[in-house]
């Protein structure tokens, strides 16, 4: 009897390890973390096209899983701003964005054989770092707090992921309900260590209550991991917009690298 407990024990472990190799999410998140003391260095580059010009997110982020349950994050993000018109409060250059901490804790684990499904509750504080630009993401030189919780199922053959949250700001331009749903599918079989190619559909949804207005992108995504090492992209456009969304989007392309320590 302990000889199969013992078995099935490594066999549940074992399982477990491979949901990781669908890797995190590229424009969502999930509330899957690594093992207590790991540190994740990753960007995830943006470029961005709207009506209002172009610009360029490239963010320094450093995780560190303080506790199994526990993760903590800065995000030191580098912009670059090219406006379709240049006056004296828009200005075209490069300086640095919002600053954002992160912090997560997971409150809800359930593994079985091959699937697992777990919950966060998370929270973004973004600081006013960034010029007041009114770049929603990227530099608003507007204080933000975000809290939403996060739930995520995975098996060896697809992952879900949803996200549901609510921003405020002193500045009301930011007051928003925000919606978050991903699936992922790895297209390689499982294998340890980890070497998997997975695809990824994420939508995001924002009603922003100051604007009365609602967009929703739709991104498509691909990544690579093979053991500590990730690399993605994805392209991300809206679906939908009214009429007072302010600075409509036309397109984002992303591109990202992920590294465990």
């Amino acid at each position: 009897m302990k000889t199969k407990i013992w078995v099935l024990s490594i066999l549940l472990c074992f399982s477990t390890s491979l949901l990781f190799a669908q890797g995190p999410p590229i424009t969502s998140d999930k509330p899957i973390m690594l093992a207590q003391g790991n540190v994740v260095v990753k960007t995830l580059s943006e470029y961005r096209q709207t009506d209002q010009g172009t610009f360029t997110k490239v963010p320094l982020m450093v995780h560190y899983i303080a506790h199994s349950k526990i993760l903590l994050g800065v995000h030191l993000p580098f912009t670059s701003h090219n406006f379709n018109t240049e006056n004296e409060f828009l200005k075209n250059g490069s300086s640095l964005g919002d600053i954002e901490l992160l912090g997560k804790y997971q409150f809800y684990r359930n593994d079985k054989m091959a699937k697992t499904l777990r919950m966060v509750i998370k929270t973004v504080q973004t600081l006013p770092t960034g010029k007041e630009y009114e770049i929603e993401g990227i530099s608003t030189g507007a204080y933000q707090s975000y809290l939403s919780w996060v739930t995520g199922y995975e098996t060896i053959k697809y992952g879900i992921s949803n996200e549901l949250g609510f921003r405020v700001s002193p500045n009301e331009n930011y007051n928003e309900l925000v919606h978050k749903f991903g699936v992922g599918l790895p297209l390689l079989k499982p294998v340890y260590p980890v070497k998997q190619i997975n695809l990824y559909f994420e939508y995001s949804n924002a009603y922003m209550f100051h604007h009365n207005a609602f967009m929703m992108l739709y991104a498509q995504g691909v990544q690579y991991a093979i053991k500590q090492l990730t690399i993605e992209t994805a392209i991300q456009f809206p679906l939908i917009q009214t009429e007072n969304v302010p600075n409509p989007r036309q397109f984002s392309w992303l591109v990202g690298t992920r590294y465990v320590f």
